[in-house]
């Protein structure tokens, strides 16, 4: 149960990226290592829900994956309060940790609006399962059925959270 259940908490926090993500075109997460590599997916993330913190367009030309990560991790620990948990060099690699990415991941999620579409649930659902889930983690996701509006409530780094999953009318 216990891995069900961050299973599901991990589709939705990649749902939320996902969503927050895609009007970056450089920008596809499909999991929590390599997709956050580049640092293109940490500052898009701000980007999309504080776009008066930097110039998207300047961080995602001009600099290195280090440097990408570093403005991130420093964009976060000056406007939102999350402390730097990660160190860009130990991310800027082929496959980087996934619990410390989600780790950091949730902590962003916590202070940045939370509303995810069923869209972008689906979405993740449909993304081939070697992309998001780990051999270690298969275990079978039953599918389920939202009424109008559906509340999750799940665990992610010992936190409740509640996120509001809406359908377009």
């Amino acid at each position: 149960m216990a891995g069900l259940q961050q299973t599901n908490s991990e589709m939705i926090l990649l749902s939320w990226v996902r969503q927050s993500t895609r009007n970056y075109p450089q920008v596809n997460v499909i999991n929590f290592t390599s997709s956050w590599s580049d640092g293109l997916a940490f500052n898009a993330l701000l980007h999309s829900h504080r776009p008066d913190l930097f110039d998207w367009n300047a961080v995602a030309s001009q600099q290195s994956p280090v440097q990408r990560l570093e403005h991130a991790f420093n964009i976060a620990r000056q406007h939102l309060g999350i402390e730097k948990l990660l160190d860009p060099e130990d991310v800027a690699t082929a496959c980087p940790d996934k619990k410390s990415i989600l780790m950091y991941v949730t902590s962003l999620f916590q202070v940045l609006p939370q509303k995810i579409t069923m869209e972008a649930v689906r979405e993740v659902e449909m993304l081939p399962r070697h992309s998001r889930v780990t051999r270690e983690e298969h275990i079978e996701v039953h599918e389920q059925h939202f009424s109008q509006e559906v509340s999750f409530t799940f665990l992610l780094s010992s936190c409740c959270s509640k996120v509001v999953v809406s359908l377009p009318s």
